[in-house]
Order: C-alpha cells, then structure tokens, then sequence
C-alpha cells in the first residue's frame, strides 16, 4: 500500500501492542504485507506471532488483545472497517473503500513521480557491466546491465544519490592476449594455424580491428582517441589500438541499450597513479603479507571474510594477481565518500567475493566486512526455434548483447532479463520475446498500457471532468483489486531497492496488467451514466500512469499504441 497509508496503519498498530504489553522490552518491527487470498481482507501482520512466546502468551492470545485495542482507537476506524484474526495469530484488516480509492487522487497529483519518496538520502555507487575490452558484450553483460540500470533506477526513486562506474580491466594476461590475436591476424595467421596464440581470441571481431590498425585508422574512445601506426612490429601500438577499438564498440551497444554510466574507471590507471603499490605497501606494513615459493601472499584467512586459505598477492613472475588492484579500486570508492558500494558481476566471480573484503580489512581504516555489497548474477541460455543458441558470427564462441538487441529489440531484452532472480539461472526464448500474445510478458505489459491510451484518446472530450470524477463508484471488485495493486508501488520500490530484487518491479507489472484486463473484461468502462463513466475513466488514467512509471524503472517504454 501508498508508503503514507503503511506508516500510519503501522502506528496504529504500535500504539495497540503498547497498550497490549505494556512491560514489552522486546524490540520490534511491524511488517505489513498483502494476504494471499483476497477473502482474508487488505492487509495482514504477523506481529502477535512475533511477539507471543517471548511475553508468555499464544500468539492467538496476544492478537485478540492487539485487535480489540486497535479497533477501539477512533483515529484508526477512520482507516480501518475491521479486523480478524486467522490461522495461528495473523491479523488481517479490511479497509474502508474511500481510503482505497483515495489512491486515484495521489497518483494524479504525483503523476511521473509517484512511487518516488526521500526516504534514503544516502550516497551510493553501483558497479555493472564492467567487461574486460578484449570482445564484444555477451548475454551476460547484458544480464549485468539490464539489473545494475534497473537498480539504480530503484534506489534513485527512494532518494538516494546514485553513482553509475564501468571499470575497465584494460591491464594484466588478457589484454596481451588481445594484442598477440591481433597482430597473428596481421602477419596472416588464421585462427586454426598451429602459431596462433593458444589463448587468443577467434572471432571475426580481431580481423576487423586488424585491418582498421594496418589502415591506421583513427579511433574515439570515451576521453582519448588513438590512431592506429600500421606497424605490425610494435605490439604496444597494437594493444593500444586494439583496447580502444573495443571500448567504442562496448560503448556503441551499451548506446542501443539505452544506457549511460556517470563514469569509466581503468584498471590502468591503477598502476599508473602507484595505487596498486601503496596498497601492497599498507597491507604489507599492517603484517597481513608474507613471502613463500617466491611468491607474495595475503593472510586472507586472518581477515575475516570467510575465505578458506591464504591467496598470492605478487606471482613469481612479478605480476600481480587480478584481485590485487581490486582491493585499490574499491579503496578508491570508499575515498571518494561512497561508503555504501554494490558490485554486480557473473557467479564466477564468486571468489573475489572474500578477497576484496580481506585486502580491504587489510588496510585497517574501518571500511566494514561487508563491503562492497555484491550481486552475482547465473548465466543466460538463448534459445531460438527450440534449439540452443551458442555461437555469434563475429564474437565466434558466444551470442553478444547486440544480438539479442538486433533480435528482439532493447525493451524485450531489458524486460526478460529482469523477470528472474539474479541468482538464477535464465532461459531467454528469442520466439516468445518476438511473439505477440498474452504469454510474452513484456508485450503483455505494454499492451495493457496501450490499450488505456486508446481508451482515454477515444473518451478525450471528459478529460477535463477526470479529476473531478466521484471515486466512491468504483466499488466492484475488479475495480478495488485494481486500486490495491496501484498503491502498492510505492512500498514495493523500498522492497526492491533493499533486497537487491528488481524482478520484484517485473513481476509487479504483470500482476497490474492482469488486474487492468480483469477489470477491463469485467466492466465497461465507457458507459451511459456520467459520474460512473467519469470515474471509470479516472481509474484508466491512473492505472496507464503507475504502469508507465514502473516500465521506466526498468527502462522499458511504454508505447501508447501498439
């Protein structure tokens, strides 16, 4: 329900367990969700049976208590009709209909911006994508994208200060791998060549960037621009070309997606600036360093964090491991004053998890363990026709994000990849996200909020008579289960946004589509009667203006016609 109506029902109920339990020491919190079946009313709370066994009582007991302290407060029967109790000790309520329908107004008058609030006023950076410039952007990357907009979205809309970063990995063994494809590609030897390197890269995308280097070409890339020398003798001209071409076409799918990020962190600039050196240094003068087979390592397992042994910092070669200038980058965050961090990256990325944590403790400067707070995302299977898609023409091994955005377009692909869990792996059906029906979710959505469009454009003449329209008509139930479900955006948002969950939004989208087209079939909104046609209307208006706004948050147009 609307965040306002939540915190004064909360209050509502706080007040009758004081009054309940008196000598209650026990801190608590009030939990106020949706019931599952709409028979057992509007809202329910489980509060008694929180509450019951720590104050000596049957969670029964305690609610009967709860309820008839409730119901005797005058304050709360102007929101409240009833309320029951059911099962071991829940507390359902029923609302009177006019504090329902007063959601109507509410969104009218907050239109774009309704389910927004300034609840959390907090600094936060949110890191996403973050490929390696060595090839295209897979399904994964997209998977990335598609979660870390929609969480920053989320967190934008509760009032927080958002920071966007890609951190480019433009340093260590892939790069030069990179560079040696490229220029094997330049002395004329094919993938399949018994010289070529054994951990070079094979698609089509190598040849294209030799043959744009031996053109010396120019490339622009984010804040430099680099033109190509020709010469296939100089692997450093080669790399730097090479990681700049990549970075362009990064950039360019991340444009069709529709997505900016505030900015691009290189990993190369880590060594450049003596980051990665002032780290080794701190931890090593902390004591948390030590040498062994020639080798530097960190004394993970004395940090906290839950890694299981001890991990190499410096290899025998001299270079660094890959988590080392991780641990410097994510200094870098907490310097710049985001204290609260959210990494988003590819279950296989699970050991980093523990490292950056323990490099982190290493530096004793009170950066928390938890820090930074990761979502690891499962991998992506595309089907087409039935039949796994595994291989990209031109990334040779992989489908690529602009694939999937050529195939079925930006809204579809954003939509799909949101709809699941995080940690879950996800089937994307290339059929069914070009299909025009009810089992497409996202063309499910942006239907319904067509479909309103049009209703409203034919009825344009009581535009102006909308916002005057008597709500108190919009009794049936079709039309009450349609307004619950507008007021709980606002809430839900808050949810989404502290559970890390923007599948929460996606699924709250097909359940307000299906309650528009449960009351679309069940009453006629264009009617004889005035007043009831008017306020039939306003209820339309109000149902396309939440479905665009949840659209938006996970950066999904709402067409008015489809």
């Amino acid at each position: 329900m609307l965040l306002q109506l939540q915190q004064q029902l909360s209050n509502f109920i706080r007040e009758a367990v004081q009054q309940s339990l008196p000598q209650c020491q026990t801190d608590f919190n009030i939990k106020l969700e949706r019931p599952k079946q709409a028979a057992h009313g509007d809202i329910a709370c489980n509060i008694a049976m929180q509450l019951a066994k720590a104050n000596g009582l049957k969670p029964r007991d305690l609610a009967e208590q709860i309820v008839q302290h409730l119901m005797a407060s005058e304050a709360s029967q102007q929101f409240i009709q009833n309320a029951e109790i059911a099962g071991p000790g829940f507390i359902n309520l029923r609302l009177h209909a006019h504090v329902i329908q007063e959601v109507i107004n509410v969104i009218r008058e907050q239109g774009q911006e309704y389910g927004n609030s300034q609840l959390n006023p907090q600094k936060l950076i949110v890191e996403f994508v973050s490929a390696n410039p060595t090839g295209p952007l897979h399904v994964g990357h997209a998977r990335q994208a598609a979660l870390g907009d929609c969480i920053c979205n989320l967190f934008t809309a509760t009032g927080a200060q958002v920071h966007r970063e890609y951190y480019y990995n433009d340093a260590g063994n892939q790069i030069d791998n990179l560079a040696l494809s490229v220029q094997a590609r330049l002395q004329g030897i094919q993938p399949d060549d018994a010289h070529y390197p054994a951990d070079g890269y094979r698609g089509e995308y190598i040849q294209e960037i030799a043959e744009q280097f031996k053109q010396k070409a120019t490339v622009n890339a984010d804040d430099q621009s680099i033109t190509a020398s020709g010469n296939t003798d100089n692997i450093e001209d080669i790399r730097r070309f090479a990681v700049a071409y990549l970075r362009r076409e990064q950039d360019m799918d991340l444009k069709a997606f529709n997505l900016q990020f505030d900015r691009y962190y290189l990993e190369s600039s880590l060594y450049s600036d003596g980051l990665v050196e002032q780290v080794v240094q701190t931890l090593t003068q902390n004591g948390y360093v030590y040498e062994k087979d020639n080798a530097l390592w960190l004394k993970t397992t004395e940090l906290g964090t839950g890694d299981d042994k001890d991990r190499v910092m410096r290899k025998t070669d001299g270079g660094y491991t890959y988590f080392v200038p991780d641990v410097a980058y994510h200094l870098t965050k907490w310097q710049r004053g985001y204290h609260h961090a959210i990494n988003i990256q590819g279950s296989d990325h699970h050991g980093t998890v523990a490292r950056v944590r323990a490099g982190l403790q290493g530096l004793e400067i009170g950066i928390p363990k938890t820090y930074p707070s990761y979502i690891l995302h499962k991998m992506v299977k595309v089907t087409k026709g039935g039949q796994e898609v595994k291989i990209s023409k031109r990334a040779g091994s992989y489908v690529t994000m602009r694939d999937l955005i050529d195939w079925v377009g930006q809204d579809a692909v954003r939509f799909f990849l949101i709809q699941r869990r995080a940690d879950t792996e996800f089937v994307f059906d290339i059929d069914l996200a070009l299909s025009k029906s009810e089992e497409n979710p996202v063309y499910y959505v942006q239907y319904a909020h067509a479909r309103i469009c049009k209703i409203l454009r034919d009825c344009q003449a009581d535009a102006a008579a909308w916002s005057q329209a008597d709500l108190s008509l919009l009794t049936a139930n079709s039309e009450i289960n349609l307004l619950k479900r507008l007021a709980e955006l606002p809430s839900l948002i808050q949810t989404a946004a502290q559970e890390l969950a923007p599948h929460h939004i996606a699924f709250w989208l097909l359940d307000c589509a299906a309650d528009f087209h449960a009351w679309y079939n069940d009453q006629r909104i264009i009617v004889e009667d005035d007043a009831l046609r008017l306020a039939r209307l306003a209820l339309a208006d109000a149902s396309r203006q939440v479905l665009a706004n949840g659209l938006n948050l996970l950066g999904v147009s709402a067409p008015e016609q489809m």
